[in-house]
């Protein structure tokens, strides 16, 4: 049975990081947290549910963070995870089975439900056209892709574009890691990428208020991001950050991605969504202009 770390870089989660250990607790062989100088309990909270923990400065780009967790880990397999998701029981059987199968063996897993398998192929396709090929044809799986299942305002939303949200969290040590140059980076992957079929929870907005709180911080980060590629500061530009792109959002999101299907939450989700890019670009308008 090949060895398998459980790894996770924190900054303030004493809410959600002893679940997030309970649900990994049957399949570690150990647990490591790197933690951003937390001000709560964290990684008291951590030590006692037997992870090794160490403490570090806060870096504004977290998955600097992240490779350090990469880097402390000693298994041959590596499962990386955010302080907010819940490895399902199903999905940690399926974790024990695939580390210990030959590649040949992974290639020809398919979930019993065609129209799943669909989906997934249809989003990792739009994902590699957004952030380009994902991985590397050398005949290797070192990475695995999860299906994650995201929760907003108490509910999994499961349209609206949002599922099943494919996120690399399963890696053989030493063949994947973060540039850690932008937050929304893909990681770098020496090898082939594969899927798991089992969802991973990811409880990122219980509340309207917690998804505000990720809105601002991501937007800022993407202001940065306008600001190094020297985004034009004019009309045409907030015009097309004020209302196209915003309304491109909504409709996709809502009418193309079937939102409407998941009620008020997926009104609010694809409304939220398309907000993104005007304060974006306003964060960066207005620190360029307030030196």
């Amino acid at each position: 049975m090949k060895k398998l770390s459980v790894v996770l870089a924190t900054r303030n989660e004493e809410e959600n990081i002893a679940s997030v250990l309970a649900s990994v607790s049957e399949i570690a062989d150990e647990i490591v947290v790197v933690d951003e100088d937390s001000s709560d309990n964290t990684r008291e909270i951590a030590k006692n549910k037997g992870a090794r923990v160490y403490k570090v400065k806060h870096e504004p780009i977290f998955h600097k963070t992240k490779q350090k967790a990469l880097d402390k880990a000693s298994g041959e397999w590596i499962l990386q995870l955010d302080a907010d998701e819940r490895v399902t029981k199903k999905l940690a059987n399926e974790i024990k089975r695939v580390i210990n199968m030959n590649d040949e063996d992974i290639k020809a897993r398919r979930p019993k439900d065609r129209k799943k398998w669909e989906l997934f192929q249809r989003h990792l396709q739009a994902f590699e056209r957004k952030k380009g090929k994902m991985g590397k044809s050398t005949g290797e799986v070192v990475a695995f892709l999860l299906p994650r299942l995201n929760y907003f305002l108490g509910k999994p939303l499961r349209r609206a574009g949002v599922y099943p949200d494919p996120a690399v969290r399963l890696i053989k040590k030493g063949r994947a890691f973060f540039p850690a140059k932008s937050v929304h980076e893909n990681m770098h992957i020496e090898g082939e990428v594969a899927w798991l079929f089992n969802d991973l929870k990811h409880y990122d907005s219980p509340t309207y208020s917690r998804y505000l709180m990720r809105l601002n911080r991501y937007t800022s980060l993407q202001a940065e991001e306008l600001r190094r590629s020297e985004v034009p500061k004019n009309i045409i530009q907030i015009f097309n950050y004020s209302f196209i792109q915003p309304v491109l959002i909504f409709v996709n999101l809502y009418f193309r991605h079937a939102g409407f299907r998941d009620g008020l939450r997926g009104f609010v989700w694809s409304l939220s969504s398309a907000f993104h890019f005007p304060i974006a670009y306003y964060k960066y308008w207005g620190h360029e202009n307030s030196r």
